[in-house]
């Protein structure tokens, strides 16, 4: 019999101690050949807008630059990602899988590392913006794609879908979901990895911050232009609707700066900060702001501004929750 379970964390913001002798360093810082027509040049000929670059392939889809910055901002929060999971790339219980699909796969970190750790499988990396690098192991494929529209895998279904980080770029993720359930065989797993954008703290220190302004602003900014901001705890609902089995869903708390007393959440705080401040306030809110609410650029450079100044202040302790769940197809 199939069961659906949930494991959580028992860390809560008041359970993380301040680490009182803290002084904040700013230094912390195939089907493919059916693909391969969608690279035009509307695919490289992107998008330039208050000095960042954005995708051109279904231009506007998504909100966050595609830039050398950005790409080096998101390998980090790769290795974020790494420190959070004691250096796993997923949590589902997959076996030798033959054929996997990483979704909206950025820089295709993930999945050139997976690669190398499954040389069985052929591993797939699909994006809207084709900057992947093009020396990576044999057995993974980029391809151009946007994962909100029909899929076309249900003929040829994978072992194991993986996406993370797709907050603020989702509008329907019950629909993509369901399309994961589709796309994957019988007995398969996907998992998803995913935040909730709203920061806690354990002492009320965010109350009338910058910082906590700031993601107010964003949170506001997206759910007007109709995208998910904060999907990680409503994972496992739409795992649910889909009709996944053995659905396991694991919570971590991730600080912001090296705040914490915990060396753990210490290391956790530092990275985070350092993908932050590796302008990323400024990609995350450059484009929603003046696309959608019709802010300046230096208002957006103001504001963010702000919040990484508070960021690093030693009396504001900042916490997000970062999602994990995997869930199975059903045998039959």
């Amino acid at each position: 019999m199939t069961e659906q379970t949930t494991t959580t964390t028992n860390n809560s913001p008041a359970n993380v101690e301040v680490d009182i002798s803290y002084e904040n360093d700013s230094s912390y810082g195939d089907e493919l050949s059916s693909y391969t027509a969608s690279l035009t040049s509307s695919v490289l000929d992107y998008r330039h807008e208050n000095g960042r670059r954005y995708h051109k392939f279904r231009d506007g889809s998504y909100l966050l630059p595609n830039d050398e910055s950005e790409s080096d901002r998101l390998d980090m929060l790769h290795e974020l990602a790494l420190q959070v999971l004691q250096r796993k790339l997923y949590l589902a219980p997959i076996k030798s899988p033959q054929r996997v699909i990483d979704l909206a796969t950025g820089t295709g970190i993930w999945a050139i590392d997976f690669a190398d750790q499954q040389p069985q499988a052929e591993v797939i990396g699909c994006d809207l913006s084709p900057t992947q690098p093009t020396l990576v192991p044999p057995n993974v494929k980029f391809l151009v794609d946007d994962i909100e529209s029909e899929w076309a895998y249900e003929h040829n279904p994978f072992d194991f879908i993986h996406a993370r980080n797709l907050f603020i770029s989702i509008r329907d993720y019950g629909k993509l979901i369901k399309q994961c359930y589709r796309s994957v065989k019988p007995g398969g797993w996907v998992e998803f990895q995913d935040w909730d954008l709203s920061p806690v703290s354990p002492d009320d220190s965010l109350d009338g911050t910058g910082f906590q302004r700031y993601y107010d602003e964003l949170q506001n900014a997206f759910e007007e232009a109709g995208y998910e901001v904060s999907p990680g705890p409503k994972l496992e609902q739409w795992f649910i609707d889909a009709g996944f089995v053995n659905i396991h869903m694991e919570k971590f708390l991730i600080p912001y700066g090296a705040w914490p007393k915990d060396r753990h959440l210490k290391k956790l705080g530092a990275w985070n900060q350092a993908q932050a401040e590796a302008n990323g306030f400024e990609a995350g809110a450059l484009a929603v702001l003046t696309r959608y609410k019709q802010w300046t650029k230096e208002e957006v450079i103001l504001l963010a501004s702000q919040a990484r100044a508070d960021g690093r202040k030693r009396n504001i302790h900042a916490l997000f929750n970062f999602y994990v769940i995997y869930g199975q197809r059903p045998e039959n």
